[in-house]
C-alpha cells in the first residue's frame, strides 16, 4: 500500500527541450517516459513544480568547478544555444500555470533555501520526484529533500537517466538505502491515490 500524506507536491525535475532535442547533453530516455512525466502532471498540475536547470551565459560566467565543467561543453551555456532549448518540452509548458517553474544553476533545487522555504510554508512534508537524470539532478533532488526532512516518493517508470547503468545502479541504492525515507512507486499507484484523496 502506498504511503503518501496529503501535504505533498510534485517535484518534476528538468524536463526541458535541452534534454530531449539533439543536443550535446541528448537524453534519448526522456522522450520514452514523457507519457507516465505527463500523466503525473494532469493528475497534479497545481501542486506540481517544474525545475528547469539554467547554465550560465558564458563559459567565462561559470565559477569554480563549474567553469572546467562548462570548458568541457562550451556549446551549452545560454549564449550558443537556440531559443526555447532551456523550456520545459511544450507537453509539459500547457501545464504552467496552475504548475510553477523554478529555475536552478546547479544539481540541487534546494541550495538557496528558497524552494524549501516556500514548501515549509505551505506544510509540505512529502515530494513525489519525477524527471531526469536519475543519477544527477534527480540525485541532488533526492537526497536534498531527505535532508530537510520530506519524505520522498519516487515513480520509477517517470524517471530517465542517460546510461542504463548508472540509472539502474541508482535506483538500487535508492530502493536498499533509503527505506525509512523513500517510497518507490509507480505513476498508476500515485495518480489512483491522488483520485481517492480528492474524493
Amino acid at each position: 500500500m502506498l504511503d503518501l500524506d496529503r501535504n505533498w507536491v510534485h517535484i518534476c525535475v528538468d524536463m526541458q527541450s535541452l534534454f530531449a532535442e539533439e543536443t550535446d547533453w541528448h537524453a534519448p530516455w526522456l522522450k520514452r517516459i514523457l507519457p507516465a512525466v505527463e500523466e503525473l502532471v494532469a493528475a497534479s498540475a497545481p501542486r506540481t513544480i517544474f525545475t528547469r536547470f539554467l547554465p550560465p551565459e558564458t563559459v567565462e560566467s561559470a565559477g569554480g568547478g563549474w567553469r572546467r565543467y562548462y570548458e568541457r561543453w562550451p556549446g551549452m551555456v545560454r549564449r550558443n544555444l537556440a531559443p526555447g532549448l532551456l523550456d520545459l518540452v511544450p507537453s509539459l509548458a500547457r501545464f504552467v500555470p496552475p504548475a510553477h517553474l523554478f529555475d536552478k544553476a546547479i544539481y540541487s533545487p534546494w541550495l538557496s533555501g528558497a524552494l524549501h522555504n516556500a514548501l515549509r510554508a505551505r506544510g509540505i512534508t512529502s515530494v513525489v520526484i519525477s524527471g531526469g537524470e536519475t543519477d544527477i539532478c534527480v540525485l541532488a533532488t533526492v537526497m536534498g529533500a531527505i535532508d530537510l526532512g520530506y519524505h520522498v516518493v519516487l515513480p520509477i517508470d517517470a524517471l530517465f537517466g542517460s546510461a542504463d547503468a548508472t540509472h539502474d545502479a541508482t535506483l538500487e541504492i535508492y530502493k536498499n538505502r533509503f527505506q525509512t525515507q523513500l517510497t518507490i512507486a509507480s505513476v498508476e499507484d500515485l495518480v489512483q491515490l491522488w483520485q481517492e484523496q480528492a474524493s
